[in-house]
């Protein structure tokens, strides 16, 4: 398989990763379980340093880009798909900051040495009842200006990695305006907590709780952003580390199929089952579709990175995470129809590749939102040049 590693730099990434892909892969059945969490999957990427990956080197990291951010959430997603996932919000965050130096200088002078320290961040943004942020859904949280703080009430969904993180990016709407700002909150203030509410069976690992604050107390300079409506900034090429995750767990979902084939005897076969043409062809058909699925992936990196004008590409991303996430769905289901029903047993790793790599769907950029805005903008061209 095409390992897609264009430098010596990302060769020596991905085979420090590679390490700690059988540890991960051991601990993979406790994180099918209720309020399960990737701890020590998580400490020994820290350890790896791997949580500096995408902090820019002035401030003590190691600077990566998109391509190699995405090659090293492929790799982890094959040892540990919901490991890959919630580590990748952090790494995705810091990102899209170093693209675009849009926090507030103040308070990334105060947070920088946190993270390279081993602090993690993520983004609190999604609430219930208040819809999708990347449907433009406005926040419910409130932020309150009290002398010389802060005042954050409110309730966030969806926040991975929850009982780890150690500064949550909460964005709120400003007390009394439609004004939206983003603001670091550290996990140990008073009126922090989480509840313990994520009980989907697919990416339980990710433990992406309710966030609650109540009546939360934080400095005027843990402002990070004011998100301005005609604020312009790159299309979110950090978001293909989402699709990067889901191919990881399609390709790790492949690797159980074919060793399943190549051992399963039946008595009634006398051989291994791989040996069929039928089951060769089915494996041939998996790689076909892996193999497409990782080119569009990479590509969309690699155009991403060397593009000028990063709106250029916007399509491109937003496309290779549609199809990425249907593809990976695709090739799951087809490794599960080499291993039969046995996959299904809660004892097999393909039961969670099954659970895990449907949750893809429900991560931005929505499937229908992508297919509305190409569908409309085909239309506009045509009839802008009809004109």
């Amino acid at each position: 398989m095409y390992d897609f590693i264009r430098t010596d730099e990302q060769r020596v990434m991905a085979e420090e990763l590679k390490e700690l892909l059988p540890a991960f892969k051991q601990r993979e059945p406790e994180l099918s379980k209720l309020h399960s969490l990737p701890a020590q999957n998580i400490k020994e990427l820290i350890n790896k340093s791997y949580h500096t990956l995408t902090v820019p080197k002035e401030f003590g990291g190691q600077g990566k880009g998109l391509y190699s951010f995405i090659l090293a959430q492929e790799t982890i997603a094959r040892g540990s798909g919901a490991t890959a996932l919630s580590i990748g919000w952090h790494g995705g965050a810091l990102l899209e900051w170093s693209e675009n130096r849009h926090w507030n200088a103040e308070a990334v002078s105060w947070l920088m040495p946190k993270i390279v320290n081993g602090a993690l961040i993520n983004t609190a943004a999604t609430e219930k009842g208040a819809g999708s942020p990347a449907r433009g859904a406005l926040p419910m949280t409130t932020a309150t200006e009290k002398d010389d703080h802060w005042v954050i009430n409110g309730e966030k969904s969806f926040t991975s990695l929850a009982p780890l993180i150690d500064y949550f990016l909460v964005t709120a709407t400003i007390d009394g305006t439609q004004n939206v700002a983003t603001f670091i909150v550290p996990s140990t203030e008073k009126g922090v907590a989480i509840k313990e509410t994520w009980d989907s069976v697919g990416m339980r690992g990710t433990a992406s709780h309710d966030l609650v604050l109540e009546e939360v107390r934080v400095q005027k300079n843990h402002l990070l952003k004011e998100h301005a409506l005609d604020q312009k900034s790159s299309p979110p090429g950090w978001l293909l580390h989402i699709p990067a995750c889901y191919i990881g767990i399609a390709a790790a979902a492949r690797e159980e199929a074919v060793a399943f084939a190549a051992g399963y005897v039946p008595a009634s076969l006398g051989e291994p089952i791989g040996n069929l043409p039928t089951i060769q062809q089915q494996i041939g058909e998996i790689d076909i579709e892996l193999e497409s699925a990782r080119q569009i992936l990479y590509h969309a990196a690699l155009a991403y990175e060397e593009a000028a004008d990063k709106e250029t590409v916007k399509n491109l991303l937003q496309s290779a995470k549609v199809t990425i996430t249907n593809s990976s769905i695709s090739i799951v289901d087809k490794a599960m129809r080499i291993v039969g029903p046995s996959g299904m047993s809660a004892s097999s790793p393909m039961q969670q590749f099954y659970n895990d790599v449907r949750m893809g769907i429900h991560n931005p950029p929505m499937e229908d939102m992508v297919k509305v805005s190409f569908g409309s903008q085909a239309i506009k061209a045509h009839q802008d040049k009809a004109k």
